[in-house]
């Protein structure tokens, strides 16, 4: 069978990677870092040996960007992030599934049907694979902002934007610390779960621990609101636990006060290592001058990706529910 652009770009990606990786001694990803740029900049680093040059530049003799739209450059990246993250066991090295990418998708097309143009901004952004799929979707001129505090995941973010030929600015930093970053129209984002450790930085958060270290999700919410335009909109990937937890009573209030909760979407299970990861889409609209919350929020417990089925009947009834708001 013949290889869809997909595998054999994955294909070159994990080749020169490995190449990479034995030669330099690095790991997976920081040489998956250096092959994307190899390729992007079409030449080998100035710095490295004639070996490895002579290598990279017969690796580029066997592939031809331009053959490859931004999908194939995407997905195929987003597999070579995979393979390598199989080999890491920190938390936040952790990817947004396709198929939920493509759902957050969806709603933020729906959600920001009357907007000319759109600002987003995703704080917890990883490789940056989240927010290039909803842009991707969006269809409508977007000015795209990013921040995240790996360095490794950053770089990765950075490339892959480039090679995708997406403008989006990143900023490399913690993201609870402020940002240079005037509100935005829409804040999309699969959050970081845990406590966050810099206690004395969290005390400036209204939705801070009472005592201890306070929730990462709870404060990266808050900042997240807080860079939202009043009247915008969060498309925002919670855990399951976060409206029953500990200090759930405090996020109920602080939200009641600022937004207003549009909807809240289950996924299911299978589409997570373990029911503890699991993780729901929660929507909200930001407090303005003339919003109200709806009626009926759109609450829904997504099937198994898998059921092709079962998926076209709820994105029907999400399809009507989203034609009512929008009389």
């Amino acid at each position: 069978m013949e290889k869809t652009k997909v595998e054999l770009l994955f294909e070159w990606l994990d080749e020169t990677t490995q190449v990479l990786e034995q030669h330099l001694n690095e790991t997976y990803l920081d040489s998956l870092v250096i092959a994307m740029e190899t390729l992007f900049y079409q030449s080998a680093d100035e710095s490295m040996d004639d070996l490895l040059t002579h290598k990279l530049h017969t690796a580029l003799e066997k592939i031809n960007l331009n053959e490859y739209d931004s999908e194939d450059i995407r997905k195929a990246i987003q597999f070579t992030v995979l393979k390598g993250m199989k080999d890491t066991t920190q938390q936040q090295h952790l990817i947004t599934p396709e198929a939920i990418a493509l759902i957050l998708g969806y709603l933020v097309q729906k959600l920001m049907n009357n907007y000319q143009s759109i600002r987003v901004f995703d704080p917890a952004a990883g490789t940056g694979n989240l927010l290039t799929t909803v842009i991707s979707q969006l269809n409508k001129p977007t000015n795209a902002y990013a921040s995240e505090v790996d360095p490794t995941l950053i770089q990765l973010g950075v490339v892959s934007a480039n090679l995708q030929k997406m403008s989006i600015e990143f900023f490399h930093q913690d993201s609870l610390r402020p940002f240079l970053l005037d509100p935005v129209d829409l804040i999309v984002s699969d959050f970081p779960v845990g406590y966050y450790p810099d206690d004395i930085r969290a005390s400036n958060y209204e939705l801070k621990a009472d005592e201890g270290h306070s929730f990462a999700h709870f404060l990266f919410l808050e900042q997240s609101i807080n860079y939202t335009n009043p009247s915008g909109y969060l498309v925002l990937m919670v855990p399951n636990f976060i409206f029953d937890g500990e200090n759930s009573d405090k996020l109920h209030a602080y939200l009641q006060k600022h937004a207003h909760i549009i909807g809240v979407i289950q996924l299911p299970e299978s589409a997570f290592k373990s029911k503890k990861n699991g993780k729901c889409i929660l929507i909200l609209q930001k407090k303005g001058k003339n919003t109200e919350g709806p009626k009926q929020p759109l609450l829904v417990q997504l099937p198994s990706l898998k059921n092709t089925h079962a998926m076209e009947d709820v994105l029907g009834k999400m399809n009507d529910w989203f034609k009512n708001i929008h009389k």
